[in-house]
């Protein structure tokens, strides 16, 4: 990712407008954010940062995921909507790599890429103050744990999944939002404004591929 991404994304989603839920979009205390089989990428804006991952739907298991194809680009798909995490706090989606990044590096700005990852943004007062929840499928960090992002402490990296273990297999992910924010930037968090999904190879010019179903916020695990 490009040295300005986290400073982009964060301005962006403060400055653009966001969707209130609805009682249509709420059922049975769950907020579907990406159903990609009945709404396809209705709702979903790119945002480039280096050229353009190719975001596709397709076709797995009968079901329509998302495909994300990325040679040396970073863009991600984002989703605004306006939601209180410590309500809606259980993030669910399902998700599958073909490999993860050899020359990434976590630690590192210039390894700063990822074959994928899910984000929760929350604004501040000013843009600046943004801060983000990054839910990764690491390269080298040891799945469970998490750092700063090697650009900004304002954007956390989490390792949901780690290495190429599980390559080549979907996995189900649910993540306590709330929780893992206080435990990340030590106080409760505010109303949530977007969430987003990222495949990205600008950094180390490399290629990946992975896959991102359904994903959805819950109030119940």
């Amino acid at each position: 990712m490009n040295k300005f991404f986290t400073i982009t994304i964060l301005s962006f989603i403060w400055l653009a407008p966001v969707c209130l839920i609805t009682e249509a979009s709420v059922v049975a205390d769950e907020i579907a954010i990406g159903r990609f089989t009945t709404e396809g990428l209705n709702g979903w804006e790119e945002k480039s940062f280096k050229g353009l991952t190719e975001y596709t739907l397709a076709r797995e298991n009968e079901i329509i995921v998302v495909k994300a194809t990325s040679k040396a680009v970073a863009s991600g798909l984002i989703k605004k909507i306006r939601f209180d995490p410590q309500k809606y706090r259980y993030l669910r989606w399902s998700w599958k790599i073909d490999h993860t990044i050899d020359r990434g590096d976590e630690t590192k700005t210039a390894g700063d890429d990822y074959a994928a990852r899910i984000y929760v943004i929350f604004p501040g007062k000013y843009f600046w103050q943004t801060k983000a929840i990054n839910y990764i499928w690491a390269n080298h960090l040891g799945k469970g744990d998490f750092l700063p992002n090697a650009y900004t402490s304002n954007a956390m990296m989490v390792a949901v999944e780690s290495g190429n273990t599980h390559s080549g297999q979907w996995r189900i992910e649910t993540r306590d939002i709330f929780t893992d924010y206080k435990n990340l930037f030590g106080s409760d968090p505010g109303e949530a404004e977007a969430i987003a999904i990222m495949t990205d190879t600008d950094n180390t010019g490399d290629n990946a591929i992975a896959w991102y179903g359904d994903i959805t916020l819950s109030t119940d695990r």
